[in-house]
């Protein structure tokens, strides 16, 4: 029987119903992952020569010229820009965040500086960078991002996230002609997304990537891109990166989470019979709901007649034990979402059953 470490801490299971976030861990590691971590732990290594490696089969496996490790895809975006604004110039690196004097303008479209725990605005200027905002949130046009531009502009960000769904924007093709065609490089922030190539292949000069959600990894990232770039994105290490290092096992188990993504899902299955379980319960509205940022993961929606309720059922679930967390980017629209990918085949029938218990003491 498998122990639950935090039980010790007085904390409850949770059944992570709201997909591959990072304030629930990001994913729990499959067992080769985890052998991974422990085995590392157990060992000395020249970490420069870790990370080269590293870096060279992350950019094998992107089709990049380069990669270097980060702790996360937020750190990316903080190096990325450094590295926009320092190239490889030692002296600079030593000065950031501090780049008064350089060109450090960072544009992006106003509906790109979402909030994910911090902002996207808040990295950029963690590396040294002034964000620019292109438009409103509500539209961008081709013209609003290249008015943005001017010659104190170090380079461009591009968000891929379901929070920029709202957003009439310039798409990334268009983004980077416009950037290219002023010779801007673009960083694009791939945190959660699952194609590992198609960024790169588009034409963009660095793409930061979270290695604890699609890829199933720990608590860790990377960035791709541009041989150049990438360079002076491993330079920040000795500046503004320092305070980002990232351990060896860390690194040793994102390697084994690369070797066997994508790994077989069962999550389809899963959803078909958390589906088939909740379907007829009096009141309950449920659908079948596809990524708001266009990727192929479809999720359980259940809404109430009442809102009121709806948020009642949320936190009924969340306050139990086993914790059952689930997906509530749209709860204030009337839907509340279950993401099976982080669940386990017996936890279906947990949340079955919390679900009516929920439903029973809200009837009442």
């Amino acid at each position: 029987m498998e122990t639950n470490p935090y039980r010790s801490l007085g904390l409850p299971r949770v059944i992570n119903a709201a997909g591959k976030m990072t304030a629930l861990g990001g994913t729990a590691q499959a067992a080769p992952v985890a052998r991974a971590l422990e085995t590392a732990a157990l060992h000395h290594v020249d970490l420069a020569e870790l990370r080269r490696i590293a870096g060279e089969r992350i950019a094998l496996r992107t089709g990049a010229e380069a990669a270097s490790i980060t702790t996360g895809a937020a750190a990316g975006i903080a190096i990325g820009v450094a590295a926009m604004i320092t190239g490889t110039d030692g002296e600079r690196i030593a000065r950031l965040p501090d780049a008064e004097g350089l060109a450090n303008r960072i544009v992006l479209q106003a509906g790109h500086d979402v909030h994910f725990g911090s902002t996207v605005g808040q990295m950029i200027r963690l590396g040294g960078g002034r964000p620019v905002l292109a438009g409103s949130r509500e539209a961008v046009t081709a013209e609003a991002l290249a008015r943005a531009l001017g010659e104190q502009t170090a380079g461009l960000v591009y968000v891929c996230s379901h929070h920029t769904r709202q957003l009439k924007g310039v798409p990334l093709d268009d983004f980077m002609d416009i950037a290219h065609e002023r010779g801007l490089p673009v960083l694009v922030d791939a945190a959660a997304e699952e194609d590992l190539t198609a960024y790169i292949a588009a034409g963009a000069d660095l793409v930061t990537y979270s290695g604890g959600k699609a890829i199933g990894g720990p608590t860790i990232g990377f960035i791709a891109g541009s041989k150049t770039l990438v360079t002076a994105c491993e330079l920040q290490n000795r500046g503004i990166a320092r305070a980002m290092k990232v351990g060896k096992e860390q690194i040793m188990g994102l390697l084994a989470a690369l070797e066997r993504y994508p790994a077989r899902a069962g999550w389809p299955a899963r959803l078909e019979r958390l589906h088939r379980e909740l379907a007829g319960l009096p009141g309950v509205r449920l659908t079948i709901e596809q990524d708001l940022a266009g990727r192929e993961i479809h999720r359980l929606g259940l809404g109430l007649h009442s809102l009121a309720k709806l948020k009642s059922l949320v936190a009924e679930l969340r306050g139990g034990d086993p914790a059952i967390y689930t997906r509530d980017h749209q709860l204030d629209e009337g839907l509340v979402l279950f993401d099976l990918r982080e669940v386990r085949d017996e936890d279906v029938a947990v949340i079955t059953r919390r679900v009516r218990e929920a439903l029973d003491v809200l009837a009442d």
